[in-house]
């Protein structure tokens, strides 16, 4: 398999100042290791600390670190795209700023890549987070992501994750679909490419987390999302058509059953019952077709006029483009 020359390790960042010179400074014990060349690329999604300072004083003294600050904060997803837009290496590695993941799993996941495989998950099996607000969460979306993507992992939660380049580049990111990216990645790569390793998890211990319960009805509104992208993408004629077929079943069914009683005799006209039922029921299914055509106007509006989902203000060490 082709060897890797170059890794590239994306980290979004959103008030670090505590966990950022401690995590540079293990990523380079790593990194320095390894016998490919390598880049560290930091994106600050809008700090409010002293997170942006640190970073700056960081990529000053090694010109190996790239700092991306943002305008503004925009999110986690557009954080990971600007990093993986400006990665230049022939493998992107992604994980959080908040010293949870560990970077000592980063040369195990380059071993994985190069066997053979386009995507390698870091799967965090011992997971040192609360029970209620995490971890059960966490285990039902991958389920439900598992179950209507194909795409069977343990952990989609975990950033801790490398993919090759030309896969990853290739994967549009909008929204809050960072922790889609393998269901995504397997749009434009087997799944038999796609696999998933155990890795270190450390409690947080500088710092707030930025998740919480909340968290997981985005999940499943964008997991519907992802569900009808992978099937109907090229495709929404089955999906629309089918919907057309049952609506048109719901309301010639009872209209049927109406006209048989009027026939036999039997006054419809004080049954409001099965208008409401009906009004019910197409105004949920327009509402839910009608977000899932916004999300698709969305994606031709950003491609189109190739417009990315971030502003940045600053970048260190960076190529232009």
């Amino acid at each position: 398999m082709e060897k890797v020359k170059k890794a590239s390790i994306v980290i979004p960042v959103y008030n670090e100042e505590e966990n950022v010179p401690i995590l540079y400074e293990k990523l380079k014990e790593v990194l320095e290791k390894l016998p490919y060349d390598y880049e560290i690329i930091f994106v600050d999604d809008g700090s409010t600390d002293r997170t942006p300072q640190i970073l700056e004083e960081i990529a000053k003294k090694d010109k190996k670190v790239k700092v991306i600050l943002f305008a503004r904060n925009f999110g986690q997803t557009p954080a990971m795209v600007a990093g993986i837009d400006y990665a230049t290496g022939d493998v992107v590695i992604t994980m959080d700023g908040d010293l949870q993941n560990d970077p000592k799993d980063i040369p195990r996941l380059l071993e994985k890549i190069e066997e053979g495989y386009d995507v390698v998950s870091g799967w965090r099996k011992n997971r040192k987070d609360a029970a209620v607000s995490r971890k059960l969460p966490s285990k039902i979306a991958n389920w439900l992501i598992g179950k209507l993507t194909g795409v069977k992992i343990h952990d989609y939660g975990c950033t801790l994750k490398a993919y090759r380049s030309d896969v990853i580049k290739r994967v549009r990111l909008y929204g809050e679909l960072h922790r889609f990216i393998p269901a995504l990645a397997s749009t434009v790569t087997s799944v038999d490419r796609i696999i998933e390793i155990p890795v270190e998890h450390h409690p947080r211990i500088y710092g707030k987390s930025k998740y919480g319960i909340s968290r997981t009805f985005k999940v499943i509104s964008d997991l519907f999302f992802i569900w009808f992208m992978k099937k109907f993408l090229q495709k929404p004629i089955h999906f629309f058509g089918l919907l057309g077929i049952i609506l048109f079943l719901l309301g010639v069914i009872p209209f049927s059953y109406l006209v048989i009683l009027k026939l036999l005799g039997h006054s419809i006209g004080q049954r409001p019952l099965l208008i409401i039922s009906v009004m019910f029921i197409l105004a949920g299914l327009q509402m839910f077709t009608t977000g899932l055509i916004s999300e698709m106007l969305m994606r031709i509006y950003f491609e189109s006029q190739n417009k990315k989902p971030y502003v940045i203000r600053r970048a260190l060490n960076v190529e232009e483009r």
